[in-house]
């Protein structure tokens, strides 16, 4: 009575290993949940392809990897003097700074700290304007940066919108940026680029040392490595007009109400916010709004072909659909297929086969 991950371990490791070949200094990002496979499976399979640094998202994600993989570890989260500092020694961790204030910070806790400089990019999230990496090369400099006294700069994160061209653009022009600031680096940390626009990048900008993070699009880049299935907890046939759930709901028609294992608990249901602003996009969510007003909102759930409508909102732990009466109706045990965001999703049970 699980929410199940079946993953083809054969198949997903071949692809881990195809992409390292190719890029063979990309480094690895676990965060959250893992891309739905769990951080600690991730530093495994990062140690495994032999990456020497390992991208996670905060300090506290430190602690779930760093007995899994040998190598350094860059925490993404820009470093704040309030913030949990990492379980991992400090010749292993690579600091993200995106403050001057918290550059001096930062160099007074520990002189001999190992950091990235996080410079501002198009999605004005964190970062340091081309005038504060200037000023910050001077610090470093006073700081005895590059001496075995002083920290240690591993390079410019940058840090690009996850869609939408101008990208290689944008990279020109900020590592432009970091040759003139006079920071003592060539190497830029990249993230939401893809593997053709970072092949590019190198030929374009040989004098560039582009690094690569690749989360999600490294590890589910094969999508059919994975399969999500759910238990048909119970079945219920009903004459049209029946009343049902919680909330005392009528069924529109003659049909089925199927019991499915995975609910809110899991993640089920749980929708994060569109970036998509085209026209189709905003037709698209003006029908889903008009079906979520008249009761059927799409489920992930996939029964006798179909992606089939919730009867009721999920429950913590499982989630109710209607099966018209012509659909063919699976057997209590049987397991259905879901169509699920991974990095939204917790399974019960992941299979590596």
């Amino acid at each position: 009575m699980s929410l199940t991950l079946y993953v083809d371990g054969a198949r997903l490791r071949g692809h881990l290993t195809a992409v390292t070949d190719r890029l063979p200094d990309l480094v690895p990002l676990v965060r959250g949940n893992g891309s739905g496979l769990g951080n600690s499976r991730l530093a495994l399979e990062a140690q495994r392809i032999g990456a020497d640094v390992l991208a996670v998202g905060t300090a506290d994600e430190c602690g779930q990897v760093a007995g899994l993989f040998d190598g350094d570890l860059l925490v993404l989260a820009p470093y704040r003097p309030f913030a949990p500092k990492a379980d991992v020694s400090r010749e292993r961790l690579v600091h993200t700074v995106s403050r001057l204030d918290d550059l001096d910070d930062l160099l007074e806790a520990d002189p001999t700290a190992r950091l990235v400089l996080a410079r501002m990019t198009s999605t004005r999230v964190h970062g340091l304007s081309a005038r504060e990496l200037r000023a910050a090369a001077h610090r470093l400099t006073e700081a005895g940066a590059g001496t075995p006294a002083g920290p240690t700069l591993e390079g410019v994160l940058l840090a690009f919108p996850a869609a939408g061209p101008g990208r290689l653009t944008e990279l020109h022009r900020l590592g432009h940026d970091v040759h003139a600031s006079g920071l003592p680096t060539t190497t830029l940390w990249v993230t939401n680029l893809g593997e053709p626009e970072v092949l590019a990048a190198r030929g374009a900008w040989p004098d560039l040392h582009v690094r690569p993070l690749l989360g999600d699009e490294l590890w589910l880049g094969d999508e059919g490595a994975f399969s999500v299935r759910a238990h048909v907890l119970d079945l219920h046939r009903l004459e049209r007009g029946s009343t049902f759930g919680e909330h005392g709901r009528a069924i529109p028609r003659r049909g089925h109400l199927v019991v499915l294992s995975g609910g809110m608990a899991h993640g089920i249901g749980l929708e994060p916010p569109t970036a998509d602003l085209s026209l189709k996009a905003r037709a698209t969510s003006l029908a889903r709004g008009s079906l979520d007003a008249a009761g059927l909102v799409r489920s992930p759930y996939v029964v006798d072909g179909k992606q089939r409508y919730f009867a009721e909102p999920p429950h913590m732990q499982a989630s109710v659909v209607y099966l018209p009466e012509e659909a063919h109706v699976p057997e209590i045990g049987a397991e259905v297929e879901l169509r699920v965001r991974f990095s939204t999703t917790t399974f019960d049970r992941t299979i590596v086969s």
